[in-house]
Order: C-alpha cells, then structure tokens, then sequence
C-alpha cells in the first residue's frame, strides 16, 4: 500500500468534513469541484485525463486487488493521497456498500460554441430532469447510442451530482455534456439545421414511423410534467412511444434508450 499518503483517522478532520459538505451543491459550486466515489467512476476519469485533485482510499473497504494501481497512476497524473480508516470511509462514502475509493475532481463548464459536432450530428437534449439517477442513466443511454453529446437544458438538478456521477457509471466524463436555457439551444440547433424530435403522448406519429436519419436532436422532458410548451411547439417533429396496459408514461430514461436506439436502427451502427 502507497505509506507515503497523509493518513486520516479521526472524524473531525478538516478534510473529512469538507467532503461531507461536497455532497451538496453549493459547496461544490463554491470550491468549483466534485466527488467522484468507486473504482469504475475513478478509472473513467483518469483515462478521459481528468486532473484529479486529491484520492481518498481505505484498504478495508477494497473489493479487489486492482486499487493500488489504480492510486498510483492518480498520484502519477497528479493526485494528492490520503488513506482514511474504515471509520472516516464510511462517513464521507454516499455509497451504502462503499469500495473504499472516493475522488476530488474539478468542475468543467462546456459551452454550445465548446460542442464538436460529426458530419451528420446526433444530439440528446433533456429538459428539466429532476432526479439524479435518471440523468445519469439518460448519460449511459446516449454514450451507449454513440450520441456527440447531450445537451441538459433548464437542469433540475446538478450534473455533479454525485448520484448522476453513480449513475453514469463515470460515463460523464466521456459524454460531451452541455447545460444551457431551452431557447438558447433551439435557436442553435436551428442554425445549424438540426432536425428536433420531441416525444409527447399526444403526438400522431410512432417514434418507429418517424424518418431519424440525417442532423438529429431528440429531445426529452422531465419525469413529471413531459416536455414544455415551449419545446412541444418548437419541435419539427413530435412522435410518441406506444403503450399497452395501465400505465400512462413510461419512466423518462426508458423512453430515452427506446428512442435513441430507434435513431441507431435508422442510421446504422453507433460509432464505434
């Protein structure tokens, strides 16, 4: 194990507290940064090259034997170490079943004029998201789908979240993500000539009927209220997704994957 990390025991450490801190938004906004907790998460950053700023790790929690390389190619890529006892672990973990891993990252902010686009671009746009765990789901989706990027409009919540770091399973830091407000964006996809594909319940057209090949931008709304006015009388093109039975919507991160790969179907393989 790397014996030259500062190690923490007591739960009163400065370090300690901060990082309970760091689950909430204003002060990850404050310190411009956010906590990263698991080895997959922790392996995805490093290889997109994200400049870990500190590592925190505790031999007891491990579940494998990959963890010391793991710390010491972040030492290696610039990270600061410091070994935490199974107690302090446990206090600054959010995970129930924590492996022992947790990692400070700085905050990026991309802009739309940041986005590279392909020559023929497929976008996802969410609007209002509200829970954590979709988001980071809806992130998996669109990498999956081989999306250029999403584009998280009027955000609920907080793509540093570290529920929607979990749920991406790190997938957040290959996805190019971009928050925006809704016109600004429509305004940009229009420029660009981006046909937009807005899933409503109301909508005559099966997402299946609908002709996705060509510059494509789906877009989804939030779990609760579907998609804005706003975007529903924007759209170039509203479909909607079939249903049988009782329930009336379907979660909005299924509805997500179902219409991507319904894109993918149309367009060919996601690239690789």
């Amino acid at each position: 194990m790397d014996h030259t990390a500062e190690k923490i025991s007591s739960l009163q450490n400065p370090r300690i507290k901060q990082l309970v801190k760091l689950r909430d938004r204003r002060p990850r906004d404050e310190a411009g940064v956010f906590l990263v907790e698991g080895y997959r998460e922790i392996r995805r950053a490093l290889e997109k090259g994200i400049a870990l700023e500190e590592v925190y790790f505790a031999p007891e929690w491990f579940l494998g034997e990959n963890e010391p390389a793991l710390l010491a190619e972040a030492r290696t890529a610039g990270a600061r170490l410091f070994e935490l006892s199974r107690e302090a672990f446990a206090k600054v973990a959010y995970r129930e079943r924590p492996d022992g891993l947790l990692a400070v990252a700085p905050q990026w902010k991309r802009t739309l004029a940041d986005m590279a686009l392909s020559a023929t671009p497929f976008l996802l746009v969410v609007e209002s998201i509200e829970k954590p765990g979709n988001l980071g789901t809806i992130l998996r989706s669109a990498d999956a789908a081989g999306c250029d990027a999403v584009i998280v409009c009027d955000p609920v919540t907080d793509l540093f979240n570290p529920n929607v770091v979990r749920a991406s399973t790190g997938v957040l830091f290959s996805v190019p993500c971009v928050v925006a407000g809704s016109e600004e964006v429509q305004g940009w996809l229009k420029e660009r000539g981006i046909r937009t594909i807005a899933t409503t319940p109301a909508a005559q057209v099966l997402y299946s009927d609908a002709d996705l090949r060509g510059p494509l931008a789906v877009v989804m709304g939030s779990e609760q209220y579907g998609l804005s006015e706003f975007w529903l009388a924007k759209a170039d093109l509203p479909v909607r997704i079939p249903m049988a039975g009782q329930a009336d919507s379907l979660n909005v991160a299924m509805a997500t994957i179902i219409t991507l790969f319904e894109a993918v179907r149309q367009r060919g393989q996601p690239r690789a």
